[in-house]
């Protein structure tokens, strides 16, 4: 039969005593914190001489009735001393909060951090890169190690499926470019050369950057959950374990299929943006559909077209290898996966404005205007 610990209370000239007997332990000591917590009156003196077992629990349970009543522990045996000087150790470093560094510290400190998390990003971002050209040299050595079931896959994933997407957008795009850009040349009387606008602006810049940021969006984040979903559920580390390389089974094929199709993808949103640019001319503009097409055709530089399709591929290897990196870097649990994915498409889109920027001026400067 479990035996319960008990108390009593005893008036006497040295104030009034609490006299706990029985076991102080995790299995008894239930009953006695209840009836101990009813207690209204005051006490001095809290007796544990009778005690015959206790444990932290009982620790606890003494000491919290101790220091609520402001009683005076007698009785104490050398365990029971031992144990609530622990529990009120523990008690008072749980009670004392660090001192929050003012911003003068913080400020400093927050910016440091940021730097080293920029260095140690940069550092993995250029190992990881170097991992991949090592595997194409690999794959390109030993060319029936190649994935290229997977690779077709993620053409269908990358490419097919984002046709309807990326032409709808490029469409209403150039829709856009078309009639904001007659309503200012409309000022000046030249509407006519909203052809040039349109043709220009979607071949050169905006069909190839507007279908970038739509990938890293759609397929940057898909390489990032995929793989890091992978990772969480150890996948990754099985395929090691029997000799399958991550690198070659899993990054490549996501990598190689995002570069060669980014500038199919381009030039296809080129083509329905300067769709839909004739679309809105021909009822906005009284320009005839086919007019605004062949017209296109003696404006636009065939370097427009060619600065697309050098730009494309790097905007590919960039969305590639930032949601396959984000994806890698996986660990700890489900939380770690929305977080890497997120951080994926930011640096795929990021990176891909400062590129195109670069190249901007860099063409320009070579005299492709």
């Amino acid at each position: 039969m479990r035996e319960w610990a008990d108390f009593d209370t005893i008036d006497a000239e040295g104030g009034r005593t609490l006299k706990i007997s029985g076991p102080l332990t995790v299995s008894s000591v239930g009953p006695l914190d209840h009836r101990l917590r009813e207690i209204d009156e005051p006490l001095d003196v809290i007796d544990i001489a009778d005690i015959t077992e206790i444990d932290t629990v009982g620790a606890w349970t003494v000491s919290r009735a101790a220091g609520h009543f402001d009683a005076e522990l007698r009785g104490v045996s050398e365990k029971a001393e031992r144990l609530i000087s622990a529990v009120q150790d523990a008690k008072s470093e749980a009670a004392i909060a660090p001192p929050r560094p003012g911003p003068v510290e913080r400020v400093p400190a927050a910016v440091g951090e940021a730097v080293d998390n920029f260095g140690s990003g940069i550092k993995g971002v250029v190992g990881f890169f170097g991992a991949v050209v090592s595997s194409s040299f690999t794959l390109i050595r030993h060319p029936r190690r190649f994935p290229f079931t997977a690779m077709v896959r993620q053409f269908e994933v990358v490419g097919v499926a984002a046709l309807p997407i990326v032409g709808l957008m490029s469409f209403l795009i150039g829709i856009v470019i078309a009639q904001q850009g007659a309503v200012q040349l409309q000022q000046f009387g030249a509407e006519i050369y909203t052809i040039n606008l349109t043709g220009r602006l979607s071949l050169r810049e905006l069909g190839v950057l507007m279908t970038a940021i739509m990938v890293a969006g759609r397929s940057g984040s898909a390489f990032a959950a995929q793989i890091g979903t992978m990772r969480l559920t150890e996948e990754v580390d099985a395929m090691r374990t029997i000799g399958v390389s991550p690198m070659e089974r899993l990054v490549m094929p996501r990598i190689l299929a995002v570069v060669f199709l980014m500038p199919v993808l381009g030039f296809y949103s080129s083509v329905l943006a300067i769709i839909g640019g004739a679309f809105i001319a021909n009822f906005a503009l009284d320009i005839p559909f086919w007019t605004f097409l062949l017209r296109v055709r003696e404006v636009v530089p065939i370097t427009d077209l060619y600065i697309s399709l050098i730009k494309a591929p790097v905007f590919g290897l960039i969305i590639g290898i930032a949601g396959c990196y984000q994806g890698m870097q996986v660990k700890g649990n489900a939380e770690d996966v929305g977080l890497r994915t997120t951080i994926a498409v930011v640096q795929g889109i990021f990176m891909v404005i400062v590129l195109d920027a670069f190249f901007a001026v860099f063409f320009s400067n070579l005299g492709w205007d």
